[in-house]
């Protein structure tokens, strides 16, 4: 492999060619020129898993099994692993409505439809013939627009429901445009509404240190190429509005609903990223693989625009999070490639999860595969 490393290194440094950086590539997928990948130096990506169609969200269980969503296949896979490649993937369910939402508690798996949420107990007994599911909740809206939902568990033992608008821009009126919290022991609970004014959320994480809520937003559409802005917000306090469908970025009026309120009414994000990029995913990272830097900084997976002029996203970004009070936290770009030059596309990253081992899990419901960037020193 380090033979193979060189010379695709000298090939594109002869032919003009994108260049690794000082990453390298490892195990690389012939039909996936992950040589394309720029990672700082020391780090290196390969393929944890492939054939993994529209791989989506991602849980590990207490045993390491990864359960893996996805959206518009209505399938979830469980993939057993040795924490550097899969062994075996296998389908666990199909025919759901957009399962987009996968989390893991006591021995049991939820999934998450677009509205409802169910359980399968004892799952990992059971991948070769999987219980039918238990229905925890079935009060959510049935609306496809922004129906799809990313879930976790919460460090107060509550599941986390994202409820997007549905629409591109509307007034709909609650529970839409929020993040809801249930109870998964009572059966059908009412969903409490935690933070509004939230057109789409498809990630979200806990600060390790601060304990704190931190959520990717998608913007509104059809305002121009570069805006509003994609967010990212951190809930302080139950019941925080972030500005939907009134202002979008923290300041900017919607040319429709704007008058109606305004900006400095709602909490502006921490951070604006590119238009139409499509955050997505976020983890905190706090193994020790990596290099000390990145402990507790959040990783976030830009999916991809789909309607602006040149395309934006496509990438892994962190943010650093740790500033001093008053300060705006700071982001970067860590890994990009799967958008070429010639504004073509390859891969399109969704979620992001830590292994034991510190390693990073990426999935792209684009290629169907499943990444993993380790750090191999300099």
């Amino acid at each position: 492999m380090q033979s193979l490393n060189k010379y695709l290194r000298l090939c594109q440094i002869s032919f003009g060619g994108i260049y690794l950086a000082a990453g390298i590539i490892s195990g690389a997928n012939a039909e996936l020129p992950l040589q394309n990948i720029k990672l700082p130096p020391g780090f290196e990506i390969s393929i944890f898993a492939e054939n993994v169609t529209n791989a989506r969200s991602l849980v590990l269980s207490d045993a390491q099994t990864l359960f893996v969503s996805t959206r518009n296949e209505g399938k979830v896979y469980a993939i057993k692993h040795d924490g550097v490649k899969a062994q075996k993937v296998i389908t666990i369910a199909s025919g759901l409505n957009r399962p987009n939402g996968v989390a893991f508690r006591k021995g049991a798996l939820y999934v998450a439809e677009v509205n409802r949420i169910l359980r399968y107990d004892n799952i990992e007994a059971n991948l070769d013939n999987p219980p039918k599911p238990t229905v925890v909740n079935d009060q959510y809206p049935s609306d496809n627009a922004h129906g799809w939902k990313f879930i976790r568990f919460g460090p107060d033992g509550l599941l986390y429901v994202p409820v997007g608008a549905p629409c591109n821009i509307c007034e709909p009126g609650e529970p839409y445009a929020s993040i809801t919290r249930i109870d998964v022991d009572k059966r059908n609970s009412k969903p409490e509404l935690f933070a509004r004014g939230i057109r789409n959320t498809v990630g979200f994480d806990w600060h390790p240190q601060t304990g704190e809520l931190w959520f990717t937003e998608n913007g509104r559409d059809h305002l121009g190429d570069d805006i509003p802005p994609e967010e990212l917000n951190k809930v302080s306090k139950a019941g925080q509005h972030f500005g939907y469908p009134y202002c979008h970025g923290g300041d900017i009026p919607d040319p429709e609903f704007g008058s109606k309120r305004k900006c400095n009414e709602f909490t502006p994000p921490e951070v604006k990223f590119q238009a139409h990029s499509a955050a997505l995913g976020i983890r905190f990272y706090t193994g020790s693989s990596f290099p000390a830097e990145y402990r507790n900084q959040a990783f976030i997976a830009h999916h991809g625009s789909w309607n602006r002029t040149k395309k934006s996203g496509y990438k892994l970004v962190t943010v650093n999070t740790a500033v001093k009070t008053g300060e705006a936290p700071t982001y970067k770009v860590f890994a990009e490639g799967w958008l070429n030059s010639d504004d073509s596309v390859w891969g399109r990253p969704v979620d992001l999860l830590q292994l034991p081992d510190g390693s990073l899990l990426v999935s792209d419901d684009y290629a169907n595969v499943i990444y993993r960037i380790a750090y191999k020193g300099k």
